[in-house]
């Protein structure tokens, strides 16, 4: 479990944990070892953006468990969405459903609907937000917060670039306050990530430059491209000279300043985006 210190930013002595890990099952010493924890060593590759030993450590874990691997399933199709592999993560998915319903394991069916939902992201949206909604509300009855948060960045997503901005700035507060209060600073990329692509979408422009370096880091940049394409924009409007001023301004922030600033930004959209409704 040592390999989880990369949640509070300790990514370089998580790989080492990691691959320790890696090393240990491999030896036979520990075969008793469920591949639930055993699927725990890929979250460091995750945050590392290395999508291709996240792959590999999937695959070892669905081989050396062939008759109950949905866990594993599930982190295989995330790491395939990571690594670009689109239609190869939809084909691995199909049978989440039916895995998610088969279980009584909140967590794994959670982790299991993300999976589902991420691989069709793109591809089907309407079916994606349905399924992790669906995922969001096990979570949330279950009381596990790690899904809850990872669930609500990827409805963020979907919710910000399919014209739904107050639903996408409800998602991406939630995340910040559960990764934040948590302490765990090194996944508070996913959420800044896509309210700087939000703030962009929306010409608030200030913001999303100040917010956008902190945020862009080599996972948020797999899994959300979209930052990418939002830094370019920035570049584009503002101009590279301006960009770079307010982006180093955000890259210095402390973490509790960056959460306090995008906590007052989001506050800033709500209101506007209320009283245009009204």
């Amino acid at each position: 479990m040592a390999a989880q210190c990369y949640v509070a930013g300790r990514i370089d002595d998580a790989v080492g944990y990691a691959e320790d890990g890696e090393l240990a099952i491999a030896s036979g010493r520990f075969d008793q070892v469920r591949y639930e924890f055993e699927a725990s060593l890929s979250g460091v590759y995750m945050a590392k953006g290395d999508t291709e030993q996240w792959v590999e450590l999937c695959r070892k874990m669905i081989a050396r468990w062939p008759d109950a691997h949905t866990y594993a399933l599930a982190r295989l199709v995330l790491a395939l969405v990571g690594a670009g592999a689109s239609d190869e993560a939809m084909a691995a998915s199909e049978s989440l459903l039916a895995a998610a319903d088969a279980t009584d394991n909140p967590h794994v069916v959670s982790v299991a609907l993300l999976a589902y939902g991420m691989a069709r992201r793109d591809s089907d949206p309407v079916a994606a937000y349905d399924v992790l909604r669906r995922g969001l509300g096990i979570s949330q009855d279950s009381g596990n917060r790690q899904s809850e948060s990872n669930l609500a960045v990827n409805l963020s997503i979907l919710a910000a670039t399919h014209g739904d901005p107050m639903d996408a700035l409800e998602y991406i507060t939630l995340a910040i306050r559960n990764h934040y209060d948590s302490g765990s600073f090194s996944l508070l990329s996913q959420p800044l990530a896509v309210l700087a692509i939000l703030f962009d979408q929306r010409g608030r422009y200030e913001p999303a430059a100040t917010i956008s370096r902190f945020a862009s880091t080599p996972f948020t940049r797999k899994v959300f491209p979209e930052i990418d394409s939002a830094i370019s924009h920035l570049r584009e409007v503002l101009g590279d000279e301006v960009y770079d001023t307010f982006a180093r301004a955000g890259e210095t922030m402390t973490t509790s300043a960056m959460a306090t600033y995008a906590y007052d930004q989001i506050d800033q959209l709500r209101a506007e985006l209320n009283a245009v409704s009204k």
